[in-house]
């Protein structure tokens, strides 16, 4: 007696059951779907931070990728890899997020599109100059790329940089802005939605720069993230646990020990601090109004006691690096006319994260000025993790420390560039103790209890993080003549941005959000190139394979199953 299966196959109609079932499973898949992620570093997979926001969204979110036409493979595989995020995202919630694809101004006017251009600049999608295809495939055309996102959520627009904190020099670029496209997407969804922002303070009162200066750091950094307010230290008797963190930057004056114990108090109740200090005071503008040199000399800020109970001290040196930025230098003169040219600059190093930490990982170069070196100490109970050293080739000045245009007069001085990683910046984290403990008298003790009804804490109530950067400069911006403050860690001659805006909103984000939305930074996209030696050895092979090998395969399929056939209902 024959199976069902059997008789279906033998009846006229017996193919049809089949199709219906291919039809079902097909819908089947269409309203329930699923993948698994096979790469090593699992760059499909959504963290459970990513899933848990995208499924509490209160309303939908649209968000709109600029990325559509034609355009070189790089960016190509970098809309793929944003279509792949986002349709992951949105199995979460599909009611609640939505993404389309689309090429800005594709089809208006000249003015039209010089409008549409501008607005996706305040937003803060800056253009890439590509070559991409005619649309007749008859040659190549100079073309703008907006490598971004734009989000709207009720009344509001957002806009995502991809590219925000990479210099743009080929496939590394492309990769880490890969790495990062669930850290930007997921970012700009929190905000978006945020119905209320984290405060965040800026100390004043010991000599901290309020001019042109802070201008990028005020302005465009933490007043578009953040609620800010401007903290003069001796104004309050306490520092507010209203304040979320608080960033003290390049202060030159002494700290009293009535505003340490505020810093302290704060620290122990739960606030983040960012410490961007210098424990030597030099500067660009000393060097110019000197006659080639000067000493650089102590701020006398008396923060050593604090930092050191913490974790960490910062000591009184200048770090060099063979790896720096430029200052504009005369080498020359034609007639009456100096010859101004670019030159390297070691007292200006560039900065990279060379661990596994998101604040600072898959991050362009910081650029620092005149920075010291940082050890850790230890702390019983803090966490240390180093975020920001030099290159393999750098050195440490020790005071007194001469600062001279001419840093490297011999190539006998290269060698002493053998210092490794110096340390510039260092995430401090756990339960910190107070540097006042045992030494506060009992009367400050019982009024700072009954007046201000805030008791000496001689140990924080629960762990807290602070970030110390040895150099009061990074957050600062230049001032051009011409076009006014500049973001910070803008080279004013060469006009390159390097990454001090993003290093230092990673750092308050780690701090002050508890969401884990910030740890997505820490994901790894290898690049898995072809051997080109390989490929052009073995390309003839491949080429006939490629065509050879399906054609192979189904011709043995269809004779393996005819010849079962004949096998299974041979007579």
């Amino acid at each position: 007696m024959r199976s069902v299966a059997d008789r279906l196959l033998r009846a006229r109609h017996g193919w049809l059951p089949a199709l219906a079932g291919l039809v079902l499973l097909n819908l089947l898949a269409i309203r329930f779907h699923g993948r698994i992620d096979l790469t090593a570093e699992g760059r499909y997979t959504l963290s459970s931070a990513t899933h848990a926001l995208v499924r509490g969204l209160p309303d939908r979110v649209e968000v709109t990728v600029l990325l559509d036409g034609d355009m070189p493979p790089g960016f190509r595989k970098l809309a793929t890899s944003a279509e792949d995020m986002l349709e992951g995202m949105r199995a979460s919630a599909p009611d609640r997020l939505v993404y389309a694809f689309a090429r800005p101004a594709a089809d208006l006017p000249d003015t039209m599109r010089a409008y549409v251009y501008d607005s996706l600049q305040r937003l803060g999608i800056h253009p890439t100059n590509v070559k991409a295809q005619t649309r007749k495939r008859e040659g190549t055309e100079e073309t703008l790329v907006f490598p971004g996102a734009v989000l709207r959520y009720r009344d509001r627009t957002l806009g995502i940089d991809f590219l925000q904190g990479q210099e743009m020099s080929g496939l590394s670029s492309l990769n880490n802005a890969e790495a990062l496209l669930e850290y930007r997407i997921a970012d700009g969804i929190r905000r978006i939605t945020e119905d209320s922002l984290r405060m965040v303070g800026y100390l004043t009162g010991n000599g901290e720069p309020l001019d042109l200066r802070v201008y990028d750091l005020v302005q465009n950094t933490l007043r578009s993230r953040y609620a800010f307010r401007i903290l003069p230290i001796d104004s309050v008797p306490y520092i507010p646990s209203t304040f979320s963190a608080l960033c003290i930057v390049k202060p030159e004056r002494r700290f009293t020990e009535s505003q340490k114990l505020k810093l302290d108090q704060y620290v122990m109740r739960g606030g983040r601090i960012v410490w961007m200090i210098d424990n030597l005071y030099a500067s660009l503008d000393s060097l110019q109004r000197s006659e080639g040199s000067f000493i650089a000399f102590d701020t006398g800020l008396d923060l050593d006691d604090m930092l050191f109970r913490y974790g960490v001290r910062i000591n009184r040196d200048l770090v060099q690096d063979l790896q720096n930025d430029g200052i504009p230098s005369v080498i020359g003169s034609v007639g009456d006319k100096p010859q101004i040219q670019v030159l390297p600059w070691p007292y200006f190093p560039l900065l990279r994260h060379t661990g596994e930490h998101p604040i600072a990982k898959n991050l362009d170069y910081v650029v620092a000025q005149f920075p010291q070196s940082v050890d850790t100490v230890d702390a019983p109970g803090i966490r240390k993790t180093v975020l920001l050293s030099t290159s393999d080739n750098a050195r440490a000045l020790q005071t007194p420390a001469r600062v001279e245009w001419e840093s490297i007069r011999t190539e006998e001085e290269l060698g002493d560039f053998r210092r490794a990683r110096i340390p510039v910046a260092v995430l401090l984290e756990g339960r910190f103790r107070s540097p006042f403990a045992n030494r506060i008298s009992t009367a400050t003790a019982d009024t700072m209890a009954r007046l201000l009804g805030r008791p000496f804490l001689p140990e924080a109530v629960a762990e807290g993080g602070m970030v110390v950067v040895a150099d009061g400069d990074l957050p600062l911006n230049s001032v051009s003549q011409k076009d006014g403050p500049l973001p910070m860690g803008t080279n004013a001659y060469t006009r390159r941005e390097y990454a001090n805006r993003e290093f230092l909103l990673n750092c308050l984000e780690y701090l002050t959000d508890g969401s884990g939305i910030l740890e997505t930074r820490g994901k790894d996209y290898t690049l898995r190139l072809l051997d080109e030696a390989r490929v052009e050895n073995e390309k003839g092979f491949w080429q006939v394979a490629d065509l050879a090998g399906p054609m192979a395969l189904v011709t043995l399929l269809i004779a393996s199953f005819q010849a079962w056939r004949r096998r299974r209902y041979a007579a």
